[in-house]
């Protein structure tokens, strides 16, 4: 007995020791990777760019799944550095582990990977692959309605490997290099915030300045929730044999809900989605479902016979959904208009207050104000300088080679509105990372629909749905991408990065998801029945823009019977709703929905609202019982979730294009 317990005496002594060894390994290492900041060279590591590959190529996936079911993707940069910092975690430990020594993990590296997963994942994300260019696809074309005019036959272009991965090339890579003479003005002269790209820095900041008791705590909750979600993925596929069964048709408020698409479909993804999107968000999302889907449609429906044909295909434009689509996109136009306007406006009025601030000669009391972190920040930023020559060569490169591609991948969009819109891509990339930078809103999607509807006017009935799709992925390509740059920079600024290897990172990373987003659309693609308004994967925004495009080219005859004046209802509501959230005091203004988001379940239902909604409702919760707990663990346990089911959609894909078929189909039909 004794020497049982001088044994385990002895281990409980062997393992504080050991426990305060790593504890001041870990203050060691940190307080040198604060002191001394590697050149550029070092920030950028083998291990980093595996790593970075690896989280880009599965939020890539993870992106694609929820971009095709829904179209709405949060933004998970904050996920993103996370699964980073808690990757190298993991990887040193089995370095040192193993008897080998391992580089410090320094904050200058977490923002080289997080950067590059970012972009990888962004194109994924911004590159069209459910709206634009999917809206160019037959599917489509016939769900848009064949007797539609101007919805011409000869405006159909399948998906294909080979031309979407060179469209992406050329047309993302003029955005990395449009902005590159404007960095310094932008993020040190302008000061701008770029509250996104702040809040990561911060958080990184806060990964490698905490301690190493609370890196495990949020690395055991990920991998606790990641593992859990991925099991229940797996136990779900064994009950979805065939379409419409599996516990993501379980109709938990009755069948009657269901058939109105009121239910909760156990989709974790969602649910940690929710966890990380705003309140406002999701309740927007569930206040849209239960106006659409509980009132307006069941109500419309009614009329079948009087407002639309009864014998008409509910797919068809002329019937009920029409007024889905239409509305949604009247709600969208509305909400991007509206911001589109105020952007520009407060752009223009903050430049102009800042040029006549120059005149008072104010910048050297802005210098006395710095601290000496500031002038730290700025030095570092300055010293490993991006020469001008390289962004106005690559920009003009990269310009003359979509000048030439483009218009031979898609001979309705001429060589001389590829000239156009590269003039004026620039100014627009500007205004938009402008924007960016005060308000935290990339406003890109909207100078894609902005060229949408210009191009497809001028380009006549035949051609003005090719015209009018391509023209739009191009501008909202470059612009979104240079925004996206100018937001990392501002991550770089603030934890003493050098820009150049943010600069080589987001290139590595734009490269990479030039290749993985078509392959992991793909995946998705040559799996499922992707484009059926009536399966998983609706992918509602392909529908949405092909019908923009056809707007744009033949007017309102478009629209079915009453559409027109819904449309004016709403487009109104949009504004109307905006207009309150900015002039009204702020306890009414914070309660005003989010048009963009309340357009999504107009289209696609209400299940994933309700999924979302759960989400926030459990950080809401942990928030009243313990505040600081929620703070720590909220990223991890939502990141875990949306991880886990992410990462079952590459084995499921696989299974289904081996054409292995789940053993079980569990359905609920009324006794």
């Amino acid at each position: 007995m004794v020497s049982r317990a001088t044994m385990s005496m002895e281990e409980v002594n062997d393992k504080k020791e050991n426990l305060q060894r790593e504890s001041l390994e870990e203050v060691q290492e940190e307080t040198e990777g604060a002191r001394t900041i590697q050149p550029w060279t070092k920030q950028i590591t083998v291990r980093g760019v595996i790593v970075s590959i690896l989280i880009g190529t599965i939020y890539s996936v993870i992106v694609m799944k929820v971009n095709l079911t829904t179209g709405l993707a949060p933004n998970f940069n904050v996920s993103v550095a996370l699964v980073a910092f808690l990757f190298i975690r993991t990887w040193k430990k089995v370095v040192q582990k193993a008897g080998f020594t391992s580089k410090p993990f320094t904050r200058q590296e977490n923002t080289m990977i997080q950067t590059c997963a970012v972009a990888c994942y962004s194109i994924a994300a911004g590159g069209g692959f459910a709206s634009y260019l999917l809206g160019l696809n037959r599917k489509t074309y016939e769900l848009s309605g064949v007797e539609t005019e101007g919805n011409s036959a000869n405006a159909v272009k399948e998906p294909g490997f080979g031309w979407m991965t060179g469209f992406l090339f050329v047309v993302c890579f003029v955005g990395l290099f449009v902005l590159i003479p404007l960095r310094k003005i932008m993020i040190v002269d302008l000061k701008l915030t770029y509250p996104t790209g702040l809040a990561t820095a911060v958080l990184i900041n806060g990964f490698h300045s905490q301690g190493d008791k609370s890196a495990k705590k949020q690395m055991h909750g990920f991998l606790k929730y990641f593992s859990a979600s991925f099991l229940w993925g797996f136990f779900q596929w064994f009950f979805s044999g065939k379409d419409g069964c599996g516990f993501k048709q379980f109709p938990t408020f009755g069948l009657q809900a269901w058939k109105q698409t009121f239910f909760f479909d156990f989709s974790l993804t969602y649910v940690g989605a929710g966890m990380i999107c705003s309140h406002l968000v999701n309740l927007s999302l569930l206040f849209g479902a239960v106006l659409s889907y509980g009132l307006m449609w069941p109500l419309i429906n009614r009329l079948k016979g009087d407002w639309f044909p009864e014998d008409l295909q509910e797919s068809s434009m002329k019937s009920l959904y029409g007024y889905k689509v239409f509305v949604s996109v009247a709600l969208i136009l509305g909400d991007g208009l509206y911001n589109f306007l105020k952007i520009s406006c407060f752009t223009f009025i903050n430049i102009h207050g800042r040029f006549k601030n120059k005149k008072r000669n104010t910048a050297n009391e802005d210098e006395q104000k710095k601290t000496d972190e500031d002038l730290k920040q700025n030095e570092v930023f300055l010293r490993e300088t991006i020469p001008m020559w390289i962004g106005i060569v690559g920009y003009v490169a990269f310009s003359i080679l979509s000048i030439i591609v483009i218009p031979i991948m898609f001979p309705q969009l001429k060589w001389y509105h590829v000239v156009v819109a590269y003039i004026l891509a620039p100014s627009l990339a500007f205004c938009n990372a402008y924007g960016a930078g005060l308000t935290d809103m990339n406003m890109a999607y909207n100078y894609g629909k902005f060229a949408l509807f210009v191009l497809a006017a001028l380009s006549g009935k035949e051609n003005g749905v090719v015209a009018g799709l391509a023209g739009c992925g191009l501008i909202k390509s470059v612009v979104s991408v240079a925004c996206i740059l100018m937001q990392d920079f501002k991550t770089a600024h603030y934890t003493l990065t050098s820009p150049r290897a943010m600069f080589l990172s987001q290139a590595i990373g734009t490269a990479i998801g030039c290749v993985t987003a078509p392959l992991s659309f793909f995946l998705f693609y040559k799996a499922f029945d992707v484009g059926n308004p009536y399966g998983e994967f609706k992918a509602p925004y392909a529908l949405i823009y092909r019908n923009m495009a056809i707007l744009s080219v033949q007017g309102f005859s478009a629209l079915p019977k009453h559409c027109l004046q819904l449309c004016y209802g709403f487009f109104a509501f949009a504004v109307g709703v905006n207009l309150v959230r900015d002039f009204s005091p702020h306890k009414i203004g914070k309660w005003m929905p989010l048009p963009m988001a309340m357009a999504v379940p107009f289209l696609v239902g209400a299940y994933f609202a309700i999924d979302m909604c759960l989400g926030t409702l459990v950080v809401f919760v942990w928030q009243k019982l313990n505040r600081k707990k929620a703070d720590l663990m909220v990223p991890a346990v939502a990141s875990g979730l949306i991880c886990g089911e992410g990462l079952w959609s590459l084995p499921s894909s696989i299974l289904a294009l081996a054409k292995i078929k789940p053993p079980i189909c569990m359905k609920f039909l009324p006794s």
